[in-house]
């Protein structure tokens, strides 16, 4: 991953720290839910393009 994937997933990251009401010791945990989220959205997307429909 690069930096833009980096800033992405630590923005998912936080937005769901805060909506678990910002818990202290468990930013490992968001990260790498974010990163899972974000790869998942990814995958899904190239399967919907226009050459393989």
């Amino acid at each position: 991953m690069n930096d833009t994937d980096d800033q992405e997933i630590s923005k998912r990251a936080h937005q769901l720290w805060e909506q678990a009401g910002r818990p202290s010791g468990r930013d490992q945990e968001f990260w790498y839910e974010a990163e899972r989220q974000i790869k998942a959205e990814r995958i899904r997307h190239e399967l919907k393009t226009p050459d393989n429909l």
